[in-house]
């Protein structure tokens, strides 16, 4: 993720909130493109957006976006778009008044922000519902004019806060069209949400934190190919599964095992899975036939699980 042309730059970037930590000496790199900010609820994804959106100033550290502090600069926050995940809470407000005004506080003129808020009311699929008031809408229609505002002025960072929360499958396919289409046109991304495959839905590369600490940045591939360095536990399926117990039995980086005879599998937990592999290899040349070997979660989901237990300082098993 290394490019001198950063759209966000975070170094030792923290935050409190007393003696509470928010985020917590965060140093990322983003050149444009696309980015999914993914950890479970309370990792500290709306204070990072906070800040990158110039609502919070940090602690320590410093925090660019398009070389500049966003916080409290119009220069800076004009390119920026942010569909937070916080609800619409405005009685009586229809949805196309509610972007017409945003339009206009953004400087455009008032027959203009009309013609855009009908744009992108239509381009989010509620335009038979603007001039209905918010209030009225399903949660999953709100989010869809959230989404709307925050593209309304076309900007070059688009920041999106749980965008799928509400949405039915259909919704759902229709915004991970929608974000991919932006991500083609040549802006930026940053999609914050604890469901992952969601997020690979629309980008391959991934920002994963915990208890407001960077875990690992990457690719998916990246990600992956981390597997192999961590604890693990995998299923090995072989019709010498008494003999491969044994063996498995006496290798020192063998956490627990667990035979199933009917099936002839082995539940092996390691934590040297490099180990496991290159024993495996060996006991093939043997004679020993192995023939199935899985993870637990052969996804990012794993990766998370892995990763998060080694920031608590525990042994990752999957379960």
């Amino acid at each position: 993720m290394e490019n001198t042309q950063a759209i966000i730059e975070l170094i030792h970037a923290t935050r409190l909130y007393g003696n509470v930590i928010g985020v917590n000496d965060l140093n990322v790199v983003l050149p444009q493109g696309a980015y999914g900010l993914v950890g479970p609820n309370g990792a500290g994804k709306s204070t990072l957006i906070g800040l990158l959106t110039g609502a919070l100033r940090p602690t320590l550290g410093s925090v660019q976006v398009f070389g500049e502090d966003p916080y409290a600069n119009p220069r800076v926050l004009r390119n920026v778009g942010l569909c937070p995940a916080s609800d619409i809470l405005l009685p009586g407000v229809t949805a196309r008044r509610w972007v017409e005004q945003l339009l206009a506080l953004s400087g455009w003129n008032l027959r203009d922000a009309h013609s855009r808020a009908c744009e992108v009311l239509e381009q989010v699929g509620i335009k038979e519902a603007m001039d209905r008031p918010i209030n009225t809408y399903s949660l999953g229609m709100r989010q869809r004019c959230k989404l709307a505002q925050a593209i309304a002025t076309e900007p070059q960072l688009l920041i999106l806060d749980e965008p799928f929360n509400g949405l039915d499958p259909v919704g759902r396919h229709q915004m991970t069209e929608l974000l991919i289409d932006w991500s083609n046109r040549g802006r930026s991304l940053l999609l914050a949400s604890h469901v992952l495959h969601e997020v690979e839905q629309v980008t391959d590369s991934f920002i994963l934190i915990y208890g407001g600490r960077l875990l690992a940045s990457g690719t998916a591939g990246e990600l992956r190919g981390m597997l192999a360095d961590l604890p693990q536990e995998l299923s090995i399926v072989s019709p010498q599964i008494r003999e491969l117990a044994a063996r498995l039995a006496n290798e020192e980086w063998v956490e627990s095992l667990r035979i199933d005879h009917e099936s002839n599998r082995a539940t092996v937990a390691v934590h040297q899975p490099l180990e496991l592999y290159a024993a495996l290899a060996k006991w093939s040349v043997d004679g020993i036939q192995i023939e199935q070997l899985l993870g637990a979660e052969g996804d990012m989901q794993s990766l998370f699980k892995l990763l998060v237990s080694r920031h608590r300082g525990s042994r990752a098993k999957i379960k």
